[in-house]
């Protein structure tokens, strides 16, 4: 059997990984004679492709490889079944993460002004400044499977996401960044648009990422808002909502760990729902690892409430059901720092994986609750 051999990069051009993992110590010149299968064998080596052909060529490669991860070994619905959820769900991030580095070995150059020196190559240079900021003049590589999902996220940010509970269109748009999570599920939006409001004089909104909360908060009357966020970039997003929206007076935003000085009648606060460790940036608005902003969150509320306030903690069980937290250490948690539970509203996902039969998380999702736990400080 012929073998193709494949010639080596020398001085490759700089890495440029969202996620901060290392460029392939190998790498090879791969065009558009390159076969799917050599590509692929090469890939699940941790070989990188560095492409020099046609651009269309290498997305339909990218997809190639793609068809060959979802490959996957005939397994006994018995076996299935009896796997327990906490291992169910560590087998797929496991598989998640083995199918992205097998993608991410497809790599693409960009020059220094962020152009594709390639055949057929498209325009990226305004998704490019959205997701990394001005171009530095240095040329770069890119795994192509990263700049298609900035590409992504510069059409849903210039398309937005419709919120129903900020009123009709077309000033209900929330147009999320680069790297900023997107309120795509909004059956945890409702919950806050509808919890009745005791006091609307001031309300702090923790972890504000693209600012949707900050947004309902304020056309429910909250006269006043302070949200905060670790990330420039989500309170780069939220400034560009609110402003968008009209809501940019009620609101200001600093950037901080939770909460900001002072206290309020009202905290509201929508954790990382899964205690996971976050593989890449735009994980940390999923996976909350050791339930660090959770417990942070319980822990400080209570000295952040004034007389009569109330927190309001935004949480899926889907931990719950997947084996990562049990209902009984989050109650712990709550008493463990002097709250109480007042009242809670809930309420079912409608994102289709809830009804997914064939995801493998599918017993958990389908049970899953988004609650809103109303909290206060015990007398």
């Amino acid at each position: 059997m012929h073998v193709a051999s494949f010639a080596p990069v020398d001085n490759p051009p700089a890495w440029r990984a969202e996620s901060g993992a290392a460029a392939p110590r190998r790498m090879v010149l791969a065009d558009d004679t390159t076969t799917a299968d050599a590509a692929y064998r090469l890939a699940c080596e941790g070989t990188g492709l560095l492409w020099q052909g046609d651009f269309h060529n290498a997305r339909q490669l990218l997809q190639a490889l793609a068809r060959r991860t979802e490959r996957k070994p005939k397994k006994s619905k018995n076996s299935e079944a009896n796997i327990p959820p906490v291992q169910a769900f560590n087998l797929h991030r496991q598989a998640l993460g083995q199918r992205a580095r097998i993608l991410a070995m497809v790599i693409v150059p960009l020059e220094g002004d962020y152009t594709i020196p390639l055949r057929r190559a498209p325009n990226l240079q305004q998704a490019c400044t959205e997701a990394w900021g001005p171009a530095t003049g240095q040329a770069c590589m890119v795994s192509l499977r990263e700049l298609l999902g900035v590409v992504g996220a510069h059409e849903w940010r210039k398309k937005g996401v419709e919120i129903a509970a900020l009123g009709d269109a077309p000033r209900n748009r929330i147009h999320p960044h680069y790297g900023v999570f997107s309120p795509v599920r909004g059956e945890y939006v409702d919950l806050v648009a509808q919890t009745p409001i005791r006091d609307t004089s001031l309300a702090f909104d923790i972890g504000v990422g693209t600012g949707v909360l900050s947004a309902v908060l304020a056309k429910r009357g909250v006269r006043r808002i302070i949200a905060t966020d670790q990330d420039p970039r989500a309170l780069a997003c939220a400034r560009d909502n609110l402003q968008r929206l009209q809501r940019l007076d009620n609101v200001e935003l600093l950037q901080t760990d939770l909460f900001p000085e002072g206290q309020a009648p009202l905290v509201v606060c929508n954790p990382p729902w899964v205690p996971a460790r976050p593989s890449s940036p735009i994980e940390h608005a999923v996976y909350d690892e050791g339930s660090r902003m959770l417990r942070g969150f319980l822990t400080g509320l209570r000295a952040h409430l004034s007389a009569q306030g109330e927190g309001w903690l935004i949480l899926s069980d889907l931990a719950e059901h997947l084996g990562l937290r049990s209902r009984g250490e989050l109650l712990e948690w709550i008493s463990g720092a002097g709250l109480q539970v007042t009242g809670r509203h809930d309420v079912q996902p409608r994102h289709g994986k809830a009804t997914d039969t064939s995801d493998p998380l599918h017993a958990a999702r389908a049970k899953e609750i988004t609650s809103l736990w109303r909290l206060a400080a015990v007398a």
